[in-house]
Order: structure tokens, then C-alpha cells, then sequence
């Protein structure tokens, strides 16, 4: 997989927080980014919305099941309709 460097910015005290966590686990920085990274990637992945939503593919049953799930949980005031369309073939 190729690696590319990316440019962003962070407040200090996270920073420094990334430097003493570090230090503790005798990690780099960039391992810490990378993996905190490939950590909120996966749950943003797993959350219902972004299955629904995503050009992913196709969920299997267990994954369909969690999906239903979800929203079967979801109150009446969640479910509103965002838009609508109506045309015809």
C-alpha cells in the first residue's frame, strides 16, 4: 500500500498529549495517528447511516440484522423524511 504525507493541524495540548503517550509506549507519533485513525474510521464504517448511505457492498445477513436493528430503535421524531421526489416510469 503506498504511504503519502498529509499536512494537518492540531491544538497543543493534543499534541503534547500524542508526545507523552509516546513516550509511555515507546511508539511514534505517526503510529499513534494511524491507528487512532484506522480506530474512528471503523466506527464511523459500522454506524447504520453510513451502511445505508455509503456506495459499500452489499451487507450480509448479520450485518442486515444489526442494520434493522438499529433502526427499529430509532423514535418517530429520527425517522422524519429528509426529502422526497416523485416521478415516473
Amino acid at each position: 500500500m503506498a504511504v503519502r504525507a498529509m499536512n494537518f493541524k492540531l491544538d497543543e495540548s493534543q499534541i503534547e498529549d500524542m508526545r507523552s503517550v509516546a513516550s509511555v509506549y515507546h511508539m511514534t507519533i505517526t503510529d499513534i495517528i494511524k491507528e487512532a485513525v484506522a480506530d474512528y474510521l471503523d466506527k464511523l464504517k459500522a454506524d447504520p447511516f453510513y451502511k445505508l448511505t455509503a456506495n459499500v457492498e452489499e451487507a450480509d445477513s448479520a450485518e442486515s440484522s444489526l442494520i434493522l436493528d438499529a433502526i427499529n430503535e430509532l423514535d418517530d421524531d429520527e425517522l422524519v423524511i429528509a426529502s422526497s421526489e416523485r416521478f415516473s416510469i
